[in-house]
């Protein structure tokens, strides 16, 4: 397999290039030096007989740094874990984690430090929308395996001709827009509904599955620029759009930051958010800090906020993978107790480790692309719904189910779970079965 991009793209800024060039030599060198391929061609960076290291950028500063910082964490405790036993065909895994601060430019200085000084093999995970928009070309570009974005746009697996490398992971906005808003116009539908959006492919892929299915509903939409944190005008227009039930798809800070400013408005529609932005915990906490303790934090400042899930949280205690998690993070997690975030951290870190064992010994770049597209439907794990990766297609799982937060931050399911595809697919509820798996005995995958 010999997958490189058919459209090629600028490099990120005169610097970027700079750098590239004088790591790499005058291009045509480069495969040359490398030699024509197995072990020390360009396709195994970042691969020895004993190690596999990998590369991801997060906002470990900043306005989304929140929740989301402790994503890594989560990664790292199970990478520990099955270093622990041995790693993978014998080679342990060693995560570097770069801060961007959720700022692209910072993605594109930390994403070429990972690739051209650090030569990591993969990019595991990287998380936004906007950040790594400002990468995703680079990275398919240097060959380098991209996997498991920690975003649910389109541009992760819509487009394998021009992102070959390039993989989703959780249920893209658009999928989960459309079971959104399926259930709205089933459910509720007499409502007046607003949207409260990120104005970038969050809110514009979010909202395309939305209007499939609830465009002669909706009285309001109001969008926010990520970095912002007056939303206060747009809570008034949606307020002022006569808006009952408001559709948001938004990051945890903005959640919080929205529920404040309606709080001050004496606005009280019904809320539907994004599952990116409904951690009950993480909102509560933020909440009372957004307001210095005028409004009371915890799990409870969500209750009756519709919301998705497709993976187990932490308020199902019982459920075998959270398990498993508990028992990761009690034996190799830092400061702190298991978030639902570094359970997210977990699950794609696991399915990472299954791409690794089905690429083989012999491990390369494109190996690893193509095991995924040969077997990617078929990896276990925690997720609700099978992956849908295959040589057509890179995007992640492919449904989720509608929960209530109550009880002091518990999901209640309202549906069973649901699966869909991009487009005018229809949406039906799953029957793989994969909702039913239970992780092997020694927690890693076999």
């Amino acid at each position: 397999m010999n997958r490189r991009l058919s459209r090629p793209g600028p490099l990120a800024g005169a610097l970027a290039a700079l750098v590239l060039l004088a790591a790499c030599g005058a291009g045509d060198d480069r495969s040359d030096e490398d030699g024509g391929g197995g072990a020390g061609s360009a396709s195994d960076v970042g691969v020895t007989d004993d190690t596999i290291t990998v590369g991801a950028h997060f906002p470990l500063t900043g306005v989304a740094a929140p929740g989301y910082s402790e994503i890594p964490t989560g990664v790292q405790a199970y990478f520990d874990y099955v270093n622990a036993q041995g790693g993978v065909h014998g080679r342990e895994i060693e995560y570097l984690v770069r801060d961007d601060a959720y700022n692209p430019t910072n993605t594109n200085t930390v994403t070429n430090e990972l690739v051209l000084k650090d030569q990591i093999f993969a990019m595991v995970g990287g998380l936004g929308t906007p950040t790594h928009s400002a990468v995703v070309d680079f990275l398919n570009e240097e060959g380098v395996p991209d996997l498991f974005v920690s975003s649910g746009s389109l541009q992760w697996g819509d487009d394998v001709e021009t992102s070959p490398m390039t993989f989703g992971w959780q249920p893209d906005y658009e999928i989960e827009g459309k079971i959104i808003g399926q259930y709205v116009a089933e459910n509720l539908p007499d409502a007046k509904v607003g949207l409260f959006l990120q104005d970038d492919d969050f809110g514009e892929d979010a909202e395309k599955g939305v209007r499939q299915f609830l465009d002669d509903q909706i009285v309001g939409v109001e969008r926010y620029t990520s970095g912002n944190t007056d939303v206060g005008p747009q809570i008034a227009g949606l307020q002022a759009s006569g808006a009952d039930v408001v559709l948001s798809f938004n990051t945890p800070s903005y959640t919080a930051l929205s529920q404040l400013v309606s709080l001050k408005l004496g606005y009280q529609p019904q809320w539907f958010y994004s599952n990116v932005g409904a951690d009950p915990d993480l909102v509560g906490s933020l909440l009372a800090e957004f307001s210095e303790g005028a409004v009371e934090g915890g799990a409870s400042s969500l209750d009756g906020v519709l919301t998705t899930e497709y993976i187990p949280g932490i308020d199902q205690a019982d459920d075998p993978w959270v398990q498993l998690w508990q028992k990761v993070w009690d034996e190799h997690g830092t400061e702190g107790e298991l978030t639902n975030y570094r359970v997210y951290g977990m699950s794609h870190a696991y399915a990472f480790v299954q791409a690794l064992q089905a690429a083989g010994e012999d491990l390369t770049r494109e190996g690893l692309v193509e095991a995924l597209e040969e077997g990617g439907q078929d990896l276990e794990g925690p997720q609700l719904a099978p992956f849908r990766f295959n040589a057509d297609s890179h995007l992640g799982i492919s449904g989720l189910r509608v929960v209530e937060i109550k009880g002091g931050g518990a999901a209640e399911p309202l549906t069973p779970v649901l699966v869909s595809d991009i487009g005018d697919a229809p949406i039906e509820e799953d029957t793989s079965g994969q909702a039913e798996d239970a992780p092997p005995e020694s927690g890693v995958p076999e």
